[in-house]
């Protein structure tokens, strides 16, 4: 891709744009200038990003673990562009509709999980889990038990940051300074092996983390609680799988207690932990399903929530209209392109791709336990992560203030690879479902020198 090259001043000039007119999505606002790495992109091809100055970087993290299909795709920019000069924007409110709504939202009852049949459309992953947790409050309503108002969550699930989504979120680094949050949001532990401390006899780690989510309905009291929400690998958390019996437990829990189980998926849906959506490597069907990120593969936004018939039957009952809703829910241009994505992803087999390529980026990724510094290392398909620990034996921390996660990060940018550090010193990746075999042999490559480089720092 040809693009114009931009003169010195014209660089410079934009970096100090930059900094004065935008406020920047979980940017470092106090960060003495030069801390925080800045870096501004002009054009993508693939796994690579190339900045204003024409350096490359073989993007790790497919930018929010979204862009699935890789950047430059001609096909997209010709779906979006076709829509745009037939219907660029159409009101979805009431009975209105479109047909490239009505069409993805029946490719969606496709490939949808189990029962979930049923989608409403909203623009990015926060918007619809806050629609799913209305949703579930509504359900319950009209089912007679106006009662169940609580979302049971799990500490370190990453929901989005509206106010409701904030209090589902389990990080707490999101809820500070933002208080009150609203009520009704509780946390159970996450389901993390790595961090498991055995306790029952003969008790899995699945099972004792399933118990303990148990607890937290119990504690509250199960006529209260409307819903369970749960990212099948927990992401901004830490990259967490987790244990192989849980989930199947965790359903069996809310049946148990007449309580619905919302699948979060804006991470792990189409694709990225090579089956079409996370909760399938487990076979658990869940009542909600929310969307985002891979739907378009991050070239325009949308989202959505699915809903088994079932509950769309129940909400059906309402006298007078669904009293909820976005200006751009089933936005036409980004549901035609969420089409032909989907079907590119069809067309190149991207889901056994993922599962495959993620194989080869876990198998490289455990020959990194060679560092004394690597606690553990985790994924599924390609999205990975590699905890950094002060002592492996014991599985001690760093102390946060060292930053390791955050060193290692600048040491691969450094190198033109993209990873990203979260919370507890944990190296994620999630590159483009495209990405090639020596592109993630040369990401593990990386990763192997700088955090051999940060451990002699140390």
């Amino acid at each position: 891709m040809e693009v114009e090259p931009l003169t010195p001043e014209e660089i410079s000039s934009l970096y100090e744009l930059d900094q004065t007119h935008w406020l920047h999505p979980q940017g470092d606002l106090g960060a003495p200038p030069g801390v925080v790495p800045q870096l501004m992109f002009s054009h993508g091809q693939g796994a690579t990003l190339t900045d204003v100055h024409g350096r490359s970087y073989l993007d790790g993290m497919a930018s929010l673990w979204n862009v699935n299909v890789g950047y430059g795709r001609p096909e997209l920019a010709q779906a979006a562009a076709a829509q745009l000069t037939s219907l660029p924007f159409s009101s979805a409110y009431g009975g209105f509709g479109h047909l490239p709504g009505v069409r993805l939202a029946t490719r969606l009852a496709e490939l949808g999980p189990g029962d979930l049949e049923v989608t409403f459309f909203a623009s990015g992953g926060a918007e619809a889990n806050d629609t799913a947790y209305k949703i579930a409050r509504l359900y319950w309503k009209l089912r007679g038990e106006p009662e169940r108002v609580n979302i049971v969550s799990r500490l370190r699930d990453y929901h989005g940051l509206t106010m409701g989504a904030t209090s589902a979120t389990g990080l707490p680094v999101f809820w500070k300074n933002f208080e009150p949050l609203p009520p009704g949001f509780l946390h159970a532990p996450a389901p993390d092996p790595y961090r498991h401390q055995a306790g029952t006899a003969g008790e899995t780690a699945g099972t004792a983390y399933a118990r303990a989510l148990e607890q937290v309905i119990l504690d509250a009291g199960p006529e209260t609680v409307a819903a369970v929400v749960a990212e099948p690998v927990q992401g901004a958390g830490g990259v967490i799988v987790p244990p192989q019996d849980y989930f199947p437990q965790v359903r069996q829990i809310c049946d148990r207690h007449g309580v619905l189980l919302i699948s979060d998926e804006v991470i792990t849906g189409f694709g990225r932990t090579g089956r079409w959506f996370g909760l399938d490597h487990w076979g658990v069907k869940a009542d909600l399903m929310v969307f985002a990120k891979g739907v378009t593969s991050g070239y325009l936004p949308l989202s959505g929530v699915m809903v088994t018939r079932q509950v769309h039957e129940t909400l059906k009952s309402q006298r007078g209209p669904f009293a909820h809703g976005f200006t751009y829910s089933g936005h036409p241009t980004a549901c035609a392109l969420a089409l032909r994505n989907l079907q590119i992803i069809e067309d190149e087999d991207l889901v056994a791709r993922s599962a495959e390529l993620g194989g080869r980026l876990l198998a490289g990724l455990q020959e990194l336990r060679r560092h004394e510094l690597v606690g553990d290392v985790r994924g599924l398909g390609l999205l990975a992560g590699v905890e950094l620990v002060r002592d492996r034996e014991s599985k001690e921390s760093f102390d946060p203030a060292l930053g390791v996660a955050r060193r290692v990060w600048l040491a691969t940018l450094e190198e033109g690879v993209i990873v990203r550090p979260l919370p507890g010193d944990v190296i994620a990746m999630s590159p483009p479902l495209t990405i090639s075999a020596e592109e993630v042999d040369r990401l593990v490559d990386t990763l192997d020198r700088t955090i051999g480089a940060v451990a002699t720092s140390l």
